[in-house]
């Protein structure tokens, strides 16, 4: 004890001989919206974290010639032309609580349904050093959603980025909260990280988890519509370093992200205010990058942990070529692309089976399932193709052959129509199947 004492004067004094404890300040020289530019702070870090006239927090976004831009996260009071601006000389950190399992938290440590902060925060790093390659490992085992379409057509492995991208309303978050719910029991740590959304549909997610039990297991960690765009920006990132954290105890982490395209829009609003260069449809020309490190974060660790991300995207018109689209297609591990037109027919989930990609399939399937899922697959985007051509003909004057791969996809259909929180276990899933396969539909 007395030598961690000693520890502590003899680094406060080299701060003190070396200065380190003078900290700059600086002043606002410019004003917009949220993004300030001051002068006066010569020696400050990319990313350091600043104080803003003692009521406001700040990060450092730019460093220009003769002066700098900070992003303001939380601002208690208006923030006016002439304020002080104080350098911490440490890099924005965010506070995260082990007891924030079962809550609604910020990046801040403050639980949102009551406005109290943890007592127990720590601080993590918005962004740890990549994993290297050789301590990642082959992702070979399935994270169970309970949804026969997936876990038996287009299954998820832990440690895979599996994109869910369709148009609004066709039951995107959907499908993420049924996979969380699914994880029950399974000793899976579930991190739900709303992006932009308003305060009424987090508190409705919170209150369905938790009546399920759920939120046993699960995070909430939010960014509403009405906090600051910077907050909006890095919550996704700490909600990766939350994920690290527990991945690297064991634990096995399933993310969602909702979504992706509202994260890409708030980027490319601050980057306008900041005065960078537009690129394609107005977004910055590292928007690839800003979702890259984030999705590649996700990975199955040689320590025996996890990360699954399933990142949400919305598209307009079901256009799935879009700029955002394509960029997270291309890093993910496949997609779930979901169907207006599905929808609206009430085969829920709204999968578009012909779309859709996993790219590691069978991969993270038990060899039965595997075999099964294969056959089936195989079966379904056959019917899909014909169903329009001959769902109106005369079924009496068709081949046997025909007739029978047209009942025997309906089947395939029903089978896959499922109700929201109405998850299956494997072995339902295969009697079910099997016995479409065979003929003879067992429900």
């Amino acid at each position: 004890m007395e030598q961690y004492v000693e520890t502590i004067i003899r680094d406060k004094m080299d701060k003190i001989n070396s200065r380190g404890n003078v900290y700059e300040v600086g002043r606002v020289i410019s004003v917009t919206d949220y993004i300030l530019e001051v002068s006066g702070l010569i020696q400050v870090g990319f990313n350091e974290k600043v104080l803003i006239g003692g009521h406001s927090t700040g990060y450092v976004s730019m460093i220009r010639r003769n002066s700098i831009l900070v992003s303001v996260l939380k601002s208690e009071k208006s923030i006016f032309i002439g304020d002080e601006v104080v350098a911490t000389g440490e890099p924005f950190r965010a506070s995260f609580s082990p007891s924030s399992i079962s809550h609604v938290v910020d990046i801040f440590g403050t639980d949102r349904m009551c406005d109290e902060t943890f007592d127990d925060c720590m601080e993590l790093e918005v962004e740890n050093e990549t994993i290297p390659i050789m301590d990642r490992r082959a992702v070979c085992r399935p994270l169970e959603t309970g949804i026969a379409g997936i876990d038996l057509i287009y299954p998820i492995g832990k440690g895979q980025r599996q994109l869910i991208i369709g148009d609004k309303k066709t039951g995107k978050t959907q499908i993420g909260l049924d996979a969380i719910v699914n994880q029950k029991g399974k000793d899976v740590i579930c991190i739900y990280v709303p992006v932009g959304k308003i305060k009424k549909n987090v508190k409705a997610v919170y209150q369905e988890l938790l009546r399920r039990g759920a939120m046993d297991y699960t995070i909430i960690l939010a960014a509403f519509n009405d906090d600051l765009p910077p907050a909006l920006f890095l919550t996704p990132y700490v909600a990766a370093s939350v994920a690290e954290y527990y991945m690297m105890q064991g634990k096995d982490v399933l993310m969602v992200i909702d979504d992706l395209k509202r994260h890409a829009n708030v980027h490319r609003e601050i980057s306008l205010l900041s005065g960078k260069v537009p690129g394609r449809d107005a977004y910055p020309p590292d928007i690839f990058y800003v979702h890259s490190r984030l999705l590649e974060r996700g990975c199955q660790h040689k320590c025996g942990g996890s990360i699954t991300i399933l990142p949400i995207v919305e598209t307009k018109g079901g256009d799935i070529t879009g700029y955002i689209s394509t960029n997270i297609i291309s890093i993910t591990d496949g997609q779930l692309v979901l169907s207006k037109k599905n929808f609206d027919k009430g085969e829920k989930p709204a999968i578009h089976y012909g779309l859709s990609v996993s790219r590691l399939g069978g991969a993270v399937q038990t060899p039965e399932v595997k075999k099964l899922g294969a056959s089936v697959r195989r079966e379904l985007l056959s019917y899909l193709d014909t169903r329009e051509v001959y769902e109106l003909a005369n079924v009496d004057e068709m081949a046997p052959e025909m007739k029978k791969k047209l009942f025997r996809g309906a089947d395939i259909i029903r089978g896959l129509k499922q109700s929201k929180y109405a998850g299956r276990t494997p072995e339902q899933i295969i009697r079910t199947f099997t016995g479409i396969m065979k003929g003879q539909e067992e429900v």
